[in-house]
C-alpha cells in the first residue's frame, strides 16, 4: 500500500506500535513531526481497519481547515489513495470508514458524535472542559481500543495539560512521545536555522519552541484584548484598516482592524506560507478587501508595496524608525483590543508575544523576533494610521 511506502519518521513507526493505550500524546518542540506522524498513522487505520469513525478536531473551524484537514487531504493525494468527500459536512469517507473534521466550537456536535478514534490537533488552545466534551464522544464500540490522539507544543506547564499527561500520569492508559526538529530529517532547512537560532534570541522560546521542554511565558507583551464569538462582532464600524506583513518560507499575514466607538476590533484574514506578491493579491481579491481603505505593509519591501498599490489598492509604507517599535506597542497597548475567537493564529501570536530574556534571567523592552508576523501586522497598522492619517487629519479614529 502506498501508506506503508511513504516517508516515516521511525521513532513515530515505533512509538504507534503500542496499540493498547487510550490517549496517546505526541508533544514536543515545533517541527518535530507530530502532525504528520498522526496524520499518517490514522491514514493507515482509515485504509486497513474496517467500520471505524474518525474525528479530528482543533479549536476553531478555521484553523482545523488549514492545518490537520489540509495535512490529511494533502497526504490523501500524494499517495494516490481514494476516498470520496462531503465538503460541506467535512466528511471523508472510504468503503469501510468515515473522518469528521469539527471544531470544538460546536461540542454539541462533538458529543454527539460516537468516535473510534480521535485527533486533537493543538490542545493547548483548548479549555478543560472541550477535553472533556472529546473524551464523551470516544465510546463507539468495535474491535479495536478506542484512542485519543493529542500533538501540540508544551508552552505552560500551568497548563490543564501538563496536570494530566505530566503531573496526574498513569502509564495504564497512556502513552507519551516527545520530539524535537533532531527528529524530523523531512524538515526545511530555514526552519531548522529559525529554531537554532532561538538560543540566542531568547531563553524561553528556545526551550519550548526548539528543545520542546514545559515552561511559563513571562514577560508577556499584551495582556489588554478580549476574545469575542462572532456574535459580538459589530456590523459595522468608524473606520477599518489592514496591516499585511510579507513572507515566503515564514507565513504572510493580513490583519483587519475595524474601529467601533475607539475600540478596535481585529480579525486574522490570512496566514499562509509559499505565497509569491501575485498570489498575495489573489489571496486579498478572493477575500474581498475594500481596495479604498488604507493598508499598511512593511516598507522594507517597497516593490511590493508598489505593486498592491498598482492593483488598486490603497497601499502605503508603514512608518519605521529607530523606535517604531516601542512606539507601536505603546499604541497598541493605548486601547483594549477584541479579538475573533476564529483567529487562531491572532490570538496564538497575542498570548506568546513577549520580551527578549536571556539565559541568566535579563529582560530588555524589544520582542523576540519569533511567530509574530500577525503581532507585525497589527502594530505596523496602528501606529502608522496614528501617526501618519490620524496626524494628518486623513484618518477619522483616534485611540
Amino acid at each position: 500500500m502506498a501508506v506503508v511506502r511513504a516517508r516515516r519518521i521511525t521513532k513515530f513507526s515505533d512509538f504507534f506500535r503500542d496499540q493498547q493505550k487510550r490517549f496517546m500524546v505526541l508533544y514536543g518542540g515545533s517541527g518535530g513531526g507530530k502532525s504528520h506522524g498522526v496524520a499518517q498513522h490514522l491514514i493507515q487505520k482509515f485504509y486497513t481497519e474496517k467500520d471505524k469513525r474518525f474525528l479530528v478536531t482543533r479549536k476553531t473551524l478555521p484553523s482545523l481547515k488549514i492545518s490537520a484537514y489540509k495535512l490529511i487531504k494533502d497526504l490523501l493525494q500524494e499517495y494516490n489513495l481514494p476516498y470520496e468527500e462531503n465538503k460541506s459536512d467535512l466528511v471523508i469517507y472510504n468503503r469501510e470508514n468515515e473522518m469528521l473534521f469539527k471544531g470544538l466550537d460546536e461540542p454539541k456536535k462533538i458529543r454527539s458524535y460516537e468516535s473510534n478514534y480521535i485527533w486533537t490537533e493543538e490542545p493547548s488552545e483548548d479549555a478543560y472542559k472541550d477535553f472533556t466534551h472529546m473524551k464523551l464522544s470516544l465510546r463507539r464500540h468495535t474491535d479495536t481500543v478506542n484512542q485519543m490522539f493529542l500533538s501540540f507544543n508544551p508552552v505552560s506547564r500551568m497548563h490543564w495539560l501538563h496536570k494530566e499527561f505530566v503531573e496526574d500520569f498513569n502509564g495504564m492508559n497512556t502513552a507519551v512521545l516527545h520530539s524535537t526538529y533532531k527528529d524530523n530529517p523531512f524538515l526545511d532547512e530555514n526552519v531548522v536555522n529559525d529554531l537554532i537560532d532561538l538560543e540566542e534570541k531568547d531563553a524561553m522560546y528556545y526551550r519550548i519552541y526548539t528543545l520542546g521542554e514545559w515552561g511559563v511565558l513571562e514577560n508577556i507583551i499584551y495582556t489588554n484584548y478580549d476574545i469575542i464569538p462572532e456574535s459580538e462582532w459589530p456590523d459595522s464600524f468608524d473606520e477599518i484598516i489592514y496591516g499585511v506583513d510579507f513572507g515566503y518560507n515564514a507565513p504572510s499575514a493580513i490583519l483587519e482592524i475595524g474601529f467601533k466607538d475607539m475600540v478596535p476590533y481585529e480579525r486574522e484574514l490570512l496566514y499562509k506560507t509559499k505565497l509569491t506578491n501575485r498570489k498575495l493579491i489573489q489571496e486579498m481579491d478572493e477575500l474581498g478587501l475594500d481596495r479604498e481603505r488604507f493598508m499598511f505593509a512593511d516598507s522594507g519591501e517597497p516593490a511590493r508595496i508598489q505593486e498592491i498599490a498598482d492593483e488598486g489598492y490603497n497601499c502605503w509604507p508603514a512608518k519605521k524608525g529607530h523606535d517604531s517599535v516601542t512606539k507601536g506597542i505603546d499604541v497598541v497597548k493605548s486601547a483594549r483590543a477584541k479579538l475573533l475567537n476564529t483567529s487562531t493564529n491572532l490570538i496564538k501570536e497575542k498570548q506568546t508575544y513577549k520580551y527578549k530574556e536571556d539565559k541568566d534571567g535579563n529582560v530588555f523592552d524589544t520582542p523576540v523576533k519569533f511567530r509574530d508576523h500577525l503581532m507585525d501586522c497589527e502594530r505596523m497598522a496602528r501606529y502608522t494610521y496614528d501617526e501618519e492619517m490620524v496626524g494628518s487629519g486623513q484618518g477619522v479614529v483616534t485611540c
